[in-house]
């Protein structure tokens, strides 16, 4: 299934009215990206931080840090709404 347009995603999330179970401090991060598992858009919201370096909160199933380390260890991506879809196409 290709990635949703960019505005529509949020509409069907699996955390719409969670917004602020998804900003934890700390540990409670890791606790909170179970909210993400089975989410049907996990993609869009996880391009939608890493495109825009979105620094806080629980996005696409990826805390704070795990995002800071995917972004260094893959900076030659420019799109991760690309890359992304790229690897869910690839995998179908």
């Amino acid at each position: 299934m290709p990635l949703m347009e960019m505005d529509s995603w949020p509409m069907l999330a699996k955390c719409r009215g969670l917004q602020d179970d998804l900003f934890p401090d700390g540990a409670d991060q890791k606790r909170a990206r179970t909210i993400c598992f089975g989410c049907e858009v996990r993609a869009e919201c996880l391009a939608e931080a890493l495109d825009n370096r979105i620094e806080w909160g629980v996005w696409g199933g990826m805390t704070e840090r795990e995002r800071r380390r995917l972004l260094r260890q893959h900076s030659e991506v420019r799109s991760w709404r690309r890359f992304l879809a790229d690897a869910v196409n690839q995998s179908s």
